[in-house]
């Protein structure tokens, strides 16, 4: 038998380099929580520089599920995430909050409508970070370039290297193609940005929030936490 959890969580999501990350850990360090990333590409192991992944440091600190589940070799699924999910809730002491935050909807949507793609329930109702593109076009020139300084250039090679054929998936991840360059990582990340929009838009109810701590404090205050279903059923 598969595993099933019912708890409630404080829920966060929004496109990427809008800051949600940020905010969830300052506000979940307020409450105790521990983090559940909701990022189809923070289940990559070795994938840290290049996805913005949280730190060694924070990942300890909030025993964050939902990542380095995988190599770049493996093929990963919203059911394979939320199988892993349900075996990271499970470990989740009940008198401990939950956070969610990340920027890939079919997620957020295998939590709370399930997995059903016919998807009968109405669009879920939960906090999106709203930030205009402008503003989020400049933060992903400003994080880019600090990936650069970084090492990823380094770690896509150490990866190809470890990994010389990577699965589907994983092929998708935006910055580690062979050849690609700034201004093409810059591009692609952007339209990823505006894609997660318009998921948010018309794949749920959004909450819209903005990037701030305080605007998040509130809806979470008004509106959560919010019943989840950890189902680790096949997809």
């Amino acid at each position: 038998m598969g595993v099933r959890i019912e708890r409630t969580a404080y829920i966060l999501a929004g496109p990427t380099a809008s800051g949600k990350s940020a905010i969830a850990a300052v506000l979940a360090r307020e409450i105790g929580a521990w983090i559940l990333s909701a990022d189809s590409m923070n289940v990559y192991r070795g994938m840290d520089v290049g996805t913005a992944k949280p730190s060694v440091e924070e990942r300890a600190e909030f025993h964050m599920g939902g990542v380095d589940l995988v190599t770049p070799a493996d093929e990963f699924s919203s059911g394979a995430w939320l199988r892993a999910a349900a075996e990271w809730a499970a470990e989740v002491p009940r008198e401990t909050p939950i956070v969610i935050v990340g920027g890939t909807g079919l997620y957020f949507s295998a939590l709370l409508r399930g997995l059903d793609r016919r998807w009968e329930k109405p669009p879920p109702e939960y906090p999106v970070v709203r930030i205009d593109r402008a503003i989020v076009r400049s933060r992903i020139a400003a994080r880019l370039d600090d990936m650069f300084l970084a090492g990823l250039d380094d770690e896509k090679r150490r990866l190809h290297e470890k990994y010389p054929v990577w699965s589907r998936t994983a092929s998708l991840a935006i910055g580690y193609r062979e050849g690609d360059d700034r201004a093409k990582i810059l591009t692609r990340t952007c339209q990823l940005a505006k894609r997660q929009d318009t998921w948010f838009r018309h794949q749920a109810t959004p909450l819209y929030v903005e990037p701030t701590i305080e605007s998040v404090r509130e809806c979470w205050r008004a509106h959560g936490p919010w019943r989840v279903v950890f189902d680790a059923a096949d997809d």
